[in-house]
């Protein structure tokens, strides 16, 4: 059987930037010793003669092959904008300015 200690989970967690109480962490190191025993068990099985695989599920691509077909006019595509700038659709504009990134430290 693994164990975590709970200066582990409190490390990740720090690394994470994540605050956890002393519950929270004795929570976490009960259910990462689960996690990583769960993990051994696997470890344990023999899996030479099985090969590797992304899914046990007989999948295959299911895309069609792409047909040239006529589309929309410029016409047809802007006919619903709003406002159009000769060929092109008009936006309003969305850039914000972000704060000056503080240097030095």
């Amino acid at each position: 059987m693994s164990t975590i200690d709970p200066a582990v989970v409190r490390r990740v967690a720090d690394l994470a930037r994540i605050a956890l109480s002393e519950d929270e962490v004795a929570r976490f190191t009960k259910q990462l010793t689960v996690v990583l025993d769960a993990v051994g068990k696997l470890a344990e099985i023999d899996t030479e003669a099985i090969p590797p695989t992304a899914s046990v599920l007989p999948i295959q691509n299911v895309l069609r092959d792409d047909v040239v077909r006529p589309s929309l006019t410029v016409d047809q595509a802007l006919r619903g904008a709003p406002t159009r700038d000769g060929d092109l659709f008009r936006v309003q504009t969305v850039i914000e300015e972000r704060p000056a990134e503080r240097t030095g430290g």
